[in-house]
């Protein structure tokens, strides 16, 4: 399956407004975002658990990087809030599930091959601070290493906001809105941005924050 899969190109996607299609397991289903691939593949999606329901215990060969977006997400590790930041990294394995149900922003086989770090944040009571030298922007940083950068990021309303995209930018809309030439982005809105591309959107009246993550599209890993 190919989905958004030309890394070159601007990519965007409305995921609110879109039905939810149901996984291989019963009780999660999925709004895609990009996707290389069938079984094992290079995704990006927003994922629902539905109370109860759970995946079989597997690994991550290429590595999984997830972000609560509302519930409780569960695994044999202890339990993530909505807001909560993990890195699951190749070789690592768990058993996902939800008691309560959950929904989860997931990105999967976009590791380094030999990154063996794994990262849990809770963000839930952490503060943003302002960013140097951006007017209107508070971040809280997620990740950070020589390939990509990952943080939260609260804009002012009514902010003109301005990202230099020389490795690729990832957005998607967990609060409030922007636009970004004409086109209205709000909560489970997801934008890619190819290197050398540019970022200039506009908040809306109360806002907006978004999960971003900007570099790491220099050097596209697919699935082997």
């Amino acid at each position: 399956m190919l989905l958004n899969a030309d890394f070159t190109k601007r990519a965007e996607v409305h995921a609110g407004s879109q039905d939810w299609v149901p996984s291989p397991m019963k009780g999660v289903d999925r709004r895609m975002l990009d996707r290389v691939g069938g079984v094992g593949a290079r995704a990006t999606s927003i994922v629902r658990y539905a109370p109860a329901s759970h995946f079989s215990r597997h690994v991550h060969g290429g590595g999984e990087e997830f972000l609560v977006l509302d519930g409780v997400f569960q695994d044999e590790h202890g339990d993530y809030p909505a807001g909560s930041y993990v890195r699951n990294p190749p070789t690592s394995s768990h058993t996902p599930g939800s008691a309560a149900g959950c929904t989860i922003f997931v990105k999967l086989w976009q590791f380094d091959p030999s990154d063996r770090t794994e990262v849990r944040v809770m963000t839930t009571g952490m503060s943003f601070v302002p960013a140097a030298g951006r007017p209107g922007v508070s971040a809280l940083p997620l990740f950070h290493d020589a390939a990509e950068e990952v943080r939260l990021e609260q804009w002012a309303p009514a902010a003109r906001i301005a990202i230099p995209v020389q490795g690729g930018l990832e957005l998607l809309v967990l609060a409030g809105s922007f636009e970004e030439r004409g086109e209205r982005f709000v909560e489970q809105s997801w934008l890619r941005l190819p290197p050398g591309a540019a970022f200039a959107g506009v908040t809306g009246p109360e806002g907006c924050r978004v999960w971003a993550k900007s570099g790491h599209l220099k050097a596209i890993r697919l699935p082997q």
